[in-house]
């Protein structure tokens, strides 16, 4: 049994030869675990990942989740853009050597790799990564590795900057790592624990984020392998996702709980909450403008007295500016938030590190059999989690309440259930909780447009007989409980008015909803325009502002982003695309001379760099 001592790690500087202790002790099955997402030990990996490839008598499967790579650009613009910036947006982050074999095809057959939650929209087309997805709640993972015989886990680890070095930290992912050395200890498994150290990673201490010296069987550590952490630089908040945020900001009851996810939606929901309890006045006017859906039961729009607590399976960068601000003010067992992991960009990361230690220790990291679930201190949990409301995205909803949030109807996997249905779960079983779904109405443009509310789908992360709340940026629509009936014509209610009338017919065909029945006329003007005439100003104004947290983007960068994402829009449509260029040949180009010199469309000199020239003068013409 691999059971820890009293001894210290055995210390390495050479990941090759760390990999090869690692087969000398376990034998040439290797069964790796990788944290989720930021806290891979990539150099490990990678060296054990080269050892098996070399020898094919090396049975290596490695069983991870959210496999980190830097993005691709996917077209000729988004390359000129990115490429150049790619190492200050994403810093010089180690690539992972299995998914590069995956995605080229050359992984071997004795290297199996098995996520059950994968990094959004990149690996659709990617068939044996396809095939060996899965589709687990994040809370089951743990029994997946423990079955599957785990029998070396490699994880980034913090050492203590005050110098003490009887414990590392777990930092970003104590998430399954406390329990599979809970169940070590017990002697349900034995595996090898091999540490990396990263000078980065930000030293969280409170909740289960200390792992004692002696738990670590093998330690990386050297300036070769200490390396800048993956960074997500934060995306642009539309005017839809405001739009969105705002509409759950008024679903958040003071003195509750909260748990959101990462992304613009996650980010715009946390601005609002700031504006509702900065700036009422301002957060009510634009909220009523919006909100046309019949919902005010449901509403809280007055500032934070008690403050909200935290119990999330992510750690965003929204939860440290809330705390920054005072809404997240109402502490459980010393701490204002309970997560189980995070990623972010690099201005969070330096603003976790760069806390007073005593106000670190208010940001509790914990496994997700704790933030996920209400088993073991039942009553506690209930009690701490009152008033929950669990915020997660979704791809699609039904009219009759199911969502759609992991995969598209043919099964292909975009990402993964992850802690979606445990939180859904929660708010079932705890009294006062709501699980809200937030999702945009529509996707694509032009002839590509498509609702993304449907009557029915081929494939459901939540059945509807869990259906809650589902916003969209048209407004709130409260399910709970409700006949299918009532159900429809709420969804119709928050639909966009494009799709409205076949949602209705469709409904009526098959004899859901009475024949007789209208959409209410304050339903029917939910559009872009709408919302655009709305929230224009307090966008331009900055009081919404398109990136909430600042940007690792510069000002020309921010200011071409949303006009590469319209010339990439209109490549879907010949008309759009001429309409593009259109305005872009009448465009005076002296107006936008930087952003043409930042894709270096300055002087142009082949022809489709000319044409790529007026699609982006025209674009950003069209944007202001």
């Amino acid at each position: 049994m691999n059971q820890p001592t009293a001894a210290a790690p055995a210390h390495y500087s050479d990941p090759a030869t760390l990999a090869d202790a690692i087969i000398a002790r376990v034998g040439r099955r290797v069964v790796l675990a990788l944290p989720l997402g930021l806290g891979k030990a990539n150099h490990i990996a990678n060296a054990l990942v080269a050892r098996a490839i070399a020898d094919p008598s090396i049975h290596l499967t490695i069983i991870t989740a959210l496999t980190l790579e830097v993005p691709k650009p996917a077209s000729e613009l988004e390359r000129r853009l990115l490429n150049p910036a790619s190492a200050r947006l994403f810093g010089e982050y180690p690539a992972l050597r299995y998914a590069e074999a995956l995605r080229d095809g050359s992984l071997p057959e004795n290297v199996a790799v098995e996520e059950f939650f994968l990094l959004t929209g990149r690996w659709r087309n990617v068939a044996r990564a396809q095939q060996r997805y899965i589709s687990a709640n994040y809370t089951d993972a743990l029994e997946y590795l423990l079955d599957r015989g785990v029998n070396v886990v490699a994880q980034l680890l913090s050492a203590d900057p005050g110098g003490d070095s009887t414990r590392y930290s777990l930092s970003c992912n104590p998430d399954i790592t406390p329990d599979l050395l809970d169940a070590r200890r017990d002697g349900c498994v034995s595996f090898l624990f091999a540490g990396q150290l990263n000078s980065q990673l930000p030293y969280m201490v409170a909740g289960r984020a200390l792992v004692a010296r002696n738990e670590v069987d093998l330690l990386l550590s050297s300036p070769a392998t200490d390396f800048e952490l993956y960074s997500l630089p934060q995306r642009p908040v539309s005017v839809s996702e405001w739009a969105i945020g705002i509409n759950v900001a008024r679903l958040i009851v003071d003195g509750g709980t909260l748990q959101i996810g990462i992304g613009s939606v996650g980010d715009a929901l946390a601005h609002a909450l700031i504006l509702r309890h900065r700036d009422n006045a301002t957060f009510r006017r634009l909220a009523a403008a919006i909100d046309c859906s019949d919902a005010s039961t449901l509403r809280h729009d007055t500032p934070f007295q008690a403050g909200l607590y935290g119990a999330s399976e992510m750690l965003v960068e929204g939860f440290v500016r809330l705390e920054q601000a005072g809404v997240l003010a109402r502490e459980v067992d010393e701490a204002l938030v309970h997560a189980a992991f995070f990623l972010g960009s690099r201005s969070f990361y330096a603003l976790l590190r760069d806390m007073p230690p005593e106000r670190r220790r208010r940001f509790a990291m914990m496994p997700v059999s704790f933030t996920n679930t209400l088993y073991g201190d039942v009553e506690a949990r209930r009690r701490a989690r009152r008033n929950a409301r669990f915020v997660n995205n979704a791809m699609i909803a039904t009219v009759l309440g199911a969502v759609v949030s992991d995969a598209t109807e043919d099964g292909r996997v975009v990402s993964g259930v992850g802690g979606q249905f445990d939180f859904v779960e929660q708010a079932f079983a705890l009294p006062g909780a709501r699980s809200v779904i937030a999702l945009n109405a529509t996707r694509g443009s032009g002839r590509r447009l498509e609702s993304n509310i449907r009557y029915s789908y081929g494939h459901t992360t939540i059945p509807r007989h869990r259906r809650d709340i589902v916003v969209t940026e048209y407004g709130t629509a409260d399910l709970r409980g409700k006949s299918d009936a009532d159900v429809i014509a709420a969804m119709l209610a928050i639909s966009d008015s494009r799709f409205q009338a076949q949602l209705l017919e469709t409904a009526k065909r098959a004899g859901k909803i009475a024949r007789s029945y209208r959409i209410p006329e304050r339903y029917c003007s939910n559009t872009p325009a709408r919302l655009h005439a709305a929230l224009s100003n307090a966008c331009k104004e900055g009081t919404l502002p398109r990136f909430p947290w600042g940007s690792d983007f510069s000002d020309v960068e921010q200011q071409l982003l949303p006009a590469l994402a319209a010339a990439r829009d209109a490549t879907d449509s010949t008309a759009s695309l001429a309409g593009l260029i259109w305005r872009g040949l009448r465009c005076r180009s002296a107006n936008y001379t930087a952003c043409l010199e930042r894709l270096a469309l300055d002087a142009p000199v082949r022809p489709r760099d000319w044409l790529y020239r007026w699609v982006v003068l025209g674009a950003l013409a069209a944007d202001g």
